[in-house]
Formats: structure tokens, sequence, C-alpha cells
């Protein structure tokens, strides 16, 4: 086993980094780091040392991350889907929760009242302006079906919620866990003109930047409740906060503060605690940490957000050969040729592509020359070679 070092942008849990195996250690120079794990902190402007290999984010989102400079640089970016699922759909429950009944303004007046000698019967008389609907036999429309889309779906079912389900690219993994009893909408307006309640759950992309803006709220119900555990990205601010005036959306229930979102009316912010549960962050950190080490020791990806997933298992041959290069015609043809030239034998080869780039491991029954390694990393388009074994 090869030594290998590790840094840490941020605190990782330590459930997570006791699973680093014999061989790795936690260094403090990012200089000498094959691998980083990270949480929040900010990589957009990180120049990265030539000697980094993988990015492990422990969590979801990856906004924090420069994913195509990682990419062309040859750098394997990991996030850890589904890891803190569970502790985001708690809080989406309770949103739901805090949007149809006024708790929050409830527990606002007993902090206001606390010296009043009168508080009890005083509560009596003031709860009628907190009251509030139940959640049973409402319309929830869950947009994202996901790990956390799904939980969200699935739960809200059991808690009597009649519940639609909008995602035009939901994975045969998801399908399979979601309940029968959900409604497919094939089309977002759907969700829009039907549901009493909205909640979203997808991916912050350019493509889904603003997607709740004026012109969807228009096709939602008068009175409707929006929940956004997602990215706040998602949502058009000026649009919800005109909503939230007229009263179109009866409340926006989101995680995430800005100066815009804690002034709006009748806007329930929570200081982005989604997945701020210790059993989330545990997870998280212990899938991270899987997944860079399966990487680094063996070549294999699994959740990467820029380059494709590949699982050639653990190598049985003298060696393995991991290229990341450009997803580009006669690339595989180029790989096999300069091998081919140099006089050494594929024992097995894998490959897959995503969008511009691609990732092909080569298991080999000898040790690779100096000379064949040079002549692979030579390859116009190859982003990045390594023996891994």
């Amino acid at each position: 086993m090869k030594d290998r070092k590790i840094y840490c942008l941020n605190p990782i849990a330590g459930v997570g980094l006791e699973r680093l195996r014999e061989g790795y250690e936690i260094t403090d120079d990012i200089n000498e780091a094959a691998g980083i794990l990270v949480r929040s902190a900010d990589m957009k402007e990180m120049e990265f040392p030539a000697c980094l290999r993988a990015v492990a984010r422990a969590g979801a989102g990856v906004n924090n991350i420069p994913l195509d400079r990682c990419a062309e640089a040859g750098i394997v970016v990991f996030n850890t889907p589904g890891a803190n699922a569970n502790g985001v759909k708690e809080l989406v429950v309770a949103g739901l929760m805090l949007a149809s009944r006024d708790i929050a303004g409830g527990i606002e007046w007993v902090r206001n009242n606390v010296d009043d000698p009168s508080v009890t019967s005083d509560a009596e008389k003031a709860k009628k302006a907190f009251a509030g609907t139940e959640i049973k036999g409402k319309r929830l429309g869950v947009i994202g079906l996901g790990a956390i889309g799904v939980m969200v779906a699935n739960t809200a079912w059991q808690l009597g919620m009649d519940v639609y389900g909008y995602d035009p690219y939901i994975s045969v993994g998801a399908a399979w866990n979601l309940r029968t009893e959900i409604k497919h909408c094939e089309n977002i307006d759907d969700v829009f003109e039907k549901c009493d309640y909205i909640t979203i759950h997808v991916p912050a992309m350019e493509s889904t930047k603003g997607m709740i803006n004026a012109e969807a709220i228009s096709k939602m119900k008068e009175g409707v409740f929006v929940l956004n555990y997602a990215r706040d990205t998602l949502v058009d601010d000026d649009a919800m906060a005109a909503a939230l005036e007229s009263g179109k959306v009866a409340k926006y229930v989101m995680d995430f503060p800005n100066a815009k979102t804690v002034n709006m009316k009748n806007c329930i912010v929570t200081p982005h605690l989604g997945a701020s549960t210790e059993e989330s962050e545990n997870n998280c950190a212990v899938m991270a940490t899987e997944e860079l080490q399966d990487y680094l020791d063996n070549g294999n990806i699994r959740h990467s957000v820029n380059y494709p997933d590949l699982d050639a298992g653990v190598c049985r041959t003298e060696s393995r050969i991991a290229c990341l290069h450009e997803n580009i015609p006669g690339m595989l043809s180029n790989i096999t040729s300069t091998m081919g030239k140099e006089n050494v034998n594929i024992a097995n080869l894998y490959n897959k592509s995503r969008d511009k780039f691609a990732y092909t491991l080569i298991d080999l029954d000898e040790r690779i020359t100096d000379e064949a390694l040079d002549a692979l990393k030579n390859i116009k388009g190859m982003r990045r070679v390594r023996i891994v074994k």
C-alpha cells in the first residue's frame, strides 16, 4: 500500500477519519496532499498542488468547488449523495408543520410575555391568532425525486398527505424506493396548479437557477406554501417577496438566510440546518473517506460530479493504470495503440465517459515502463495518468 496524505479543509467527523487505512495520514500541508476532504470551505480561488488527485465533499452540494477546473487538471471530485438525506427529510417535515401551523409566531408571543403574571389566561385568548391547518389530506408537490425527495414524498404520504412527484430524470433506484401511492407528474405545471404545498429538492445548476420565478408562482394556487431546503438560488427572491406580500404565497419556509429572505413577510428562515445533525455529518464523513480511498487505492470512481463513475473492483493483475482524459473520438484507439507500440499487453480495459471527460482504467500483467507511461501522458487530450498499483 502506498503512503498517502490527506488534507482536511474543514473539521471532518472523527468517525470518518477513523476509516483511513494503514498508509494514510492527515497532513497540515496541502502541498503534499493526494486527497482533500472538505465540507463548506470555498475552493473556487484555490491553487491546487500537482500532487492532488481527488477532492471529496462530505455533503451533497458542490457549489464551493471549481468542478471544471478540477476536471481539466485531472482531479476527481466526489460528493456524498444520500448520506444526509434523513436529516434533511426530518427538517422538511418540521418545515411543513411550521408552514401549516403558526408555531414560530406562537413561540414568539410567549417569549414576549414572559413577565406577564396572567400569561396562562392571556395565552388562551391569544392562541387563536396562531391557529393553522393540518397537513393531513392536503396536496404536497415534491419537485426532484432524488434521495431526499423520495424520503420526503414517502414520509408525507405516511402523514396522510396526497403526494405528487415530479422528476423527469428520476433514477431506477429512486423509482424503486418511491411508494406506488405517489402520483407521478409528467409536467411541472401540474405540481404548481394542483398542490397546496410545494417542496423543492433539485441540485443547483444553471438550468435550475431561479426555477421558482414570477411565472412559476403565477401558476400556483392562491395561498400556497413553498418549502426550499435544497439551494437558495432555485428561488427568485424578488418574485417570492412580491408573492408573499400579495398573499399568493402564504408562507415561504427555507434554510438559506440572506439579506432579502430574512426581511421577507411570512418567510420562515432557518440557518442552513438541513444536514446539521451528528448522524448526517458522520454518514457524510464516512462516505467521503471511503470514496477517496477507493479511488486512490483502486482507481474506482463512485459518486463523482466531474468524471464518470467506474468501478473495476480490486486489481488482480500485476498493475493498474488510470487515465483521465477528454471525451473525444479516437482516444481509446490512441491509448491501446500507444500501449502496443510500447510492447505492453493489456489484460483488462474499462472505459466510461461523461459529457466532456472520460475515464479509462487499464489492468496490466506486467509493470509499465517509464517510456510507456510518458507516451500515455503525451497523448493529445490526456489530462492525467497515474499508476494505481
